[in-house]
């Protein structure tokens, strides 16, 4: 009986042991996969375009200031002390509007932004899961916020290749890859 138990535990132990040695890891920079993405140049766009909305409000709320400053200041002295106080309020107002619509527009620009990178992040992710359910690594790195301290490059693998055909994303031509790469370190 102890026999058994002694070679129970002993093939325990190997196949536990095997299995710490088993264990795969990759790595990937998530943030090159996703700037490479045909809808995050698209996003861009739309941010852009949004972000020149807002911009054309703005000024339209400052030309509107400046127009009403510019008539203040040229029928100042003829203003009884009532009317100048009214245009000043009104002055005073209009900035204020300025001030608060410009916080308002850098809110909903970036809450723009969220909304619209959210599904392009989540399509990556998407992608890396399925890459790495299939390559049957047990972690994924993601070398953009390099939290690793040091890892063996040639014993973690880089699954960009793998990810980058899932999406449908084309590899970048030799000599951009090249121009790219002493920007990196």
């Amino acid at each position: 009986m102890k026999k058994i138990i002694k070679l129970t535990l002993a093939v325990t132990c190997v196949m536990f042991s095997t299995s710490l040695f088993a264990q795969k890891f990759a790595r990937i920079n998530m943030q090159e996969i996703v700037m490479a993405m045909p809808e995050f140049e698209q996003m861009q766009k739309d941010v852009e375009a949004f972000s020149k909305e807002l911009g054309e409000q703005l000024e339209a709320i400052q030309v509107e200031f400046n127009n009403k400053y510019a008539e203040y200041q040229k029928n100042r002295e003829s203003l009884s002390e009532s009317v100048r106080n009214l245009k000043e309020q009104e002055l005073q107002s209009l900035q204020q509007r300025y001030t608060d619509f410009q916080q308002i527009a850098q809110n909903d620009l970036e809450k723009k932004q969220a909304e619209l990178f959210q599904p392009i992040h989540q399509k990556a992710m998407d992608a890396v899961k399925k890459i790495s359910a299939a390559g049957g690594y047990t972690a994924v790195f993601d070398t953009t916020v390099q939290a690793l301290a040091y890892y063996n490059e040639s014993t973690v693998v880089d699954i960009a290749p793998a990810v980058r055909a899932e999406l449908k994303i084309p590899e970048k031509p030799a000599t951009e890859a090249a121009a790219a790469a002493p920007a990196a370190k």
